[in-house]
């Protein structure tokens, strides 16, 4: 980070923000922790790449607040600052309404999303995908991580290509766990002994070599 962007980001008044956050301390996730974190992990992703914006940051601190908590009074968030009314409508732009499938929420905000949205949408998503790591549900790992292909990907496509390389790279990590966990499925059943074995073998030299870095020439 640098010093222009150290000093702009000081100037960001977040702590109100975050104390609304707060309210979805009792709201676990599925992977370990609370929503709570995850309003501040999707924050300092957007940081991590560079994005020192007040509306962008303020509104990945309170984005899930909406959805989560039906009974929030929404006037809180609307009378916390002046960016609030800008806070409040990109919250709602990556707030799932109640008449919408999954499928049709994502391609709202890929096809309609503010450049805000978008990114917003995409650091929500690495977050997600790092914490689905944790979640030991297959079926649903799965399902996440091809929702991701489908639709998510082409999102942060649009706004960011290092976060597309990051959310690429995480599909394609979890794909290889969903793997490996069948082949030790396969080989704790007594299944196809060696052959499992061996693909179990062939697996772990794809992810080793998924580990190391590349250096571009």
């Amino acid at each position: 980070m640098t010093n222009e962007k150290m000093w702009r980001l000081n100037e960001i008044f977040l702590a109100p923000y975050m104390q609304l956050a707060t309210t979805l301390i009792g709201k676990s996730r599925e992977g370990g922790g609370n929503m709570f974190r995850h309003q501040l992990d999707t924050m300092t992703i957007l940081i991590d790449y560079g994005y020192i914006e007040p509306v962008l940051l303020k509104a990945s601190i309170v984005h899930d607040l909406i959805e989560d908590v039906p009974e929030f009074n929404r006037n809180q968030l609307l009378s916390v600052d002046y960016d609030s009314p800008a806070v409040y409508e990109l919250v709602l732009e990556v707030t799932r309404n109640k008449d919408e499938t999954k499928a049709n929420f994502l391609t709202r905000i890929r096809e309609q999303g503010s450049y805000n949205a978008r990114l917003l949408k995409s650091a929500d998503r690495i977050s997600n995908m790092i914490s689905l790591g944790f979640v030991n549900k297959p079926e649903f790992v799965a399902r996440y991580t091809e929702e991701t292909v489908t639709y998510v990907l082409p999102i942060a496509e649009s706004v960011d290509k290092n976060m597309l390389i990051e959310l690429s790279n995480l599909v394609e990590s979890r794909r290889n766990a969903l793997k490996k966990s069948e082949l030790i499925k396969q080989i704790g059943a007594g299944g196809s002994g060696a052959a499992a074995l061996n693909a179990l073998k062939r697996q772990q030299y794809v992810d080793c070599r998924m580990k190391m870095p590349v250096f571009a020439p």
